[in-house]
């Protein structure tokens, strides 16, 4: 995205191999949450690296795994028993999730939503629903796979209520697949990829409450959402659901590749021995960074500075709105925000002027995303230790950048 080299990084700062600086409000897509370069994960880092770099959990147990998983177990939602399993990519503990399901229930069919994205492997690929960049060319795809409406309030009838966006969805599901043959339903509580997309209040738990009820799994995708990023170590907390299984990744390791899946402990003990794991699962210099970003997170309170920041944000991108009819829509929570840009007075979305604001962002030395199913929104990912004043310049580049692709 950016036409330059990366050389080093410290806090919410990144410095090319020119000497440029960029305030980075994309944290590497929600992944450096507590900031470049911290001291606690880097001495954790490095403390691991003299003890070993690898044995593979499955033939050498360390306590480095046990301990993280232990994190999951106890951070998660719900207070039911627990068990965890360690991953590379958020894609990697989707398709756990789902094998899980499967395995636990005796179903085939998984259920996603419209806008969603949970990754690039060939499963993982079927989930997602946007079809350029991430599947065009790249079929067959998985079987089994069905798609209901998301919950948009942006783009759903006005004042269609979570509740009955879940029954479109529901009504979708049962209509098309039927109840008895779907392992689980996979969602993200707020879609990444697909725009940031916040449900109406009441969607999800209503979603859940029919898989309870259909003995479907409720399956959680936080990889994005999770590790404070909206307020809640959680996003699922934010309306009190308490997901079957629970996928983990970007925010945990503070850069380095680890993911996990959570689930409730008599699913996840259903499966054999043997079938969930990997040779670089849980890698040991990955879990000492993972304890070390959660241990970080404890300290600082980065839940309640999410929120803070997401306040700041907030404000200042409704100020953007009110003075530009082409932002149609401001969405978000915490830390985890962002702009749908449309032509004014409409639905219909434009990429262009998306892409135009981003690529002045860039220029003038701020680091931002877009998303979208249409490649129309531009999201906000700060570390969630940004200071103050470091957010407001990059917010005031942000504001020049729209001003000047709308003139």
């Amino acid at each position: 995205m950016l036409p330059v080299y990366i050389d080093r990084a410290d806090g919410a700062v990144l410095v090319d191999v020119d000497g440029n600086s960029y305030i980075d409000l994309g944290s590497g897509i929600a992944v450096t949450s507590i900031g470049h370069n911290v001291e606690s994960v880097v001495d954790a880092v490095n403390d691991q690296m003299r003890h070993f770099a690898h044995t593979c959990f499955m033939v050498g147990p360390y306590e480095g795994y046990v301990a993280v998983c232990e994190k999951l177990n106890e951070l998660t939602p719900g207070g039911h028993a627990k068990t965890s399993i360690l991953l590379n990519s958020g894609a990697e503990a989707v398709e756990n999730a789902i094998k899980v399901a499967r395995h636990a229930t005796g179903r085939q069919a998984v259920v996603v939503f419209d806008h969603a994205y949970h990754g690039r492997t060939n499963l993982t690929m079927a989930l997602t629903a946007k079809n350029m960049p991430y599947k065009d060319g790249f079929g067959p795809f998985a079987p089994e796979v069905y798609r209901a409406p998301m919950s948009y309030p942006f783009r759903d009838p006005e004042g269609m209520s979570g509740e009955e966006s879940a029954g479109r969805a529901i009504e979708v599901i049962e209509k098309q697949v039927g109840a008895a043959n779907v392992a689980c339903v996979l969602i993200e509580p707020i879609q990444g990829e697909g725009g940031f997309v916040v449900p109406a209040a009441g969607f999800l738990p209503a979603v859940a409450s029919w898989c309870r009820d259909s003995e479907v799994l409720f399956v959680a995708d936080e990889v994005q959402t999770g590790f404070c990023r909206t307020g809640d170590w959680f996003a699922c907390e934010n309306e009190g659901v308490v997901p079957d299984l629970v996928t983990t990744a970007k925010g945990i390791a503070g850069g380095l590749p680890l993911a996990g899946v959570t689930g409730r402990s008599e699913l996840m003990g259903n499966v054999h021995t043997g079938g969930l794991g990997g040779t670089y699962s849980g890698n040991p210099v990955a879990c000492a960074a993972a304890l070390a970003v959660i241990r970080t997170m404890w300290d600082l309170d980065l839940g309640g500075e999410a929120r803070r920041i997401g306040a700041v944000i907030e404000a200042r991108l409704h100020g953007l709105q009110k003075q530009h009819p082409v932002i149609g829509d401001v969405r978000g929570r915490g830390a985890m925000q962002a702009i749908e840009f449309v032509k004014p007075g409409t639905t219909v979305a434009d990429p262009a002027t998306a892409s135009a604001v981003a690529a002045a962002c860039h220029a003038a030395g701020v680091v931002i995303l877009t998303c979208g199913t249409w490649s129309n929104v531009i999201r906000l990912l700060p570390p969630l230790t940004i200071d103050d004043a470091l957010l407001n310049e990059g917010l005031d580049v942000l504001a020049e950048s729209v001003a000047a692709a709308v003139a």
